[in-house]
């Protein structure tokens, strides 16, 4: 029983100094982990959200995830405080598939979904047997088949519903181009090979592509902009609420419509569209 007592003493000194980046989150309610996925969002974190939240007490971490998975089941299981990264649609279905319990707090600026080529200039250009290649995941998969529609590229089902659409779903496809579903984050990689890919935004800058580069940009509606989210049981905690104070402030705002920053280039939620009509 002594040598029992000793170990977890001792397991226990050693998380302690090491820091252990599994250990429950909300264990110190002035430290807040954010979850990202590679790209953009780490850096608004960084730089739009971390230095106002700071000012109230709070040390930031960021913690990044390599897809669109973790993020989720980390902020569920309690390793991260909140997550930025997913649209509302994308949040909506993982939740409801996984019977999570989290809450949307807000939305925030959003670099939308491109159409990039290295090897075309314009989709004039583009051929029988074309590979394009698109997120595999099955919100971003009927979300870029939506894209697709919107550049006369394919035609969807007029039976089916369109935010659940996959390939299954395409009446036609007048060019005779093939398409290759992927794990997003493998997207830009894509580009040396396939005729073309539709990348997000977030996956694109973290690739170092430059969003004004893509032949096509997508039009964001309001549930594909990203979102800020927390465990349910958290969405009216102190630190929840001063997220969204700090993202409601002339400071997170200033950051984003600095011309130095990326996120000038960002399609900006509703509710910041509204206030700049104020």
């Amino acid at each position: 029983m002594g040598r029992r007592l000793s170990l977890r003493a001792f397991v226990g000194a050693l998380l302690l100094v090491c820091g252990l980046p599994f250990a429950h989150a909300s264990s110190d309610p002035h430290t807040i982990v954010f979850g990202v996925a590679p790209g953009p969002y780490g850096d608004m974190v960084k730089q739009a959200i971390a230095p106002s939240l700071k000012e109230k007490g709070y040390n930031v971490v960021v913690r990044e995830f390599s897809d669109y998975v973790q993020p989720n089941m980390a902020l569920s299981n309690g390793s991260i405080d909140a997550n930025l990264f997913q649209h509302s649609l994308y949040f909506d279905k993982f939740t409801a598939d996984k019977g999570l319990k989290l809450t949307k707090l807000l939305s925030v600026p959003t670099a939308g979904m491109g159409f990039y080529s290295h090897k075309i200039k314009s989709l004039d250009e583009l051929k029988k047997g074309d590979i394009v290649t698109l997120s595999n995941d099955p919100t971003n998969l009927a979300r870029g088949l939506r894209f697709l529609q919107s550049l006369n590229l394919i035609t969807l089902k007029e039976s089916i519903d369109p935010t659940k659409a996959s390939e299954r779903d395409i009446a036609s496809n007048p060019k005779g181009l093939v398409f290759k579903p992927l794990e997003a984050a493998q997207l830009p990689r894509t580009l040396d090979s396939a005729t073309a890919s539709l990348v997000n935004g977030n996956f694109a800058i973290a690739a170092g592509m430059d969003l004004s580069s893509a032949l096509k940009q997508e039009h964001l509606d309001e549930n594909l902009k990203n979102i800020i989210a927390v465990r349910t049981d958290d969405a009216d905690k102190p630190f929840a609420k001063d997220i969204v104070e700090v993202v409601k402030s002339p400071a997170y705002r200033a950051v984003i419509d600095d011309p130095k920053n990326i996120f000038t280039a960002f399609q900006k939620p509703e509710w910041m569209a509204v206030a700049d009509k104020k």
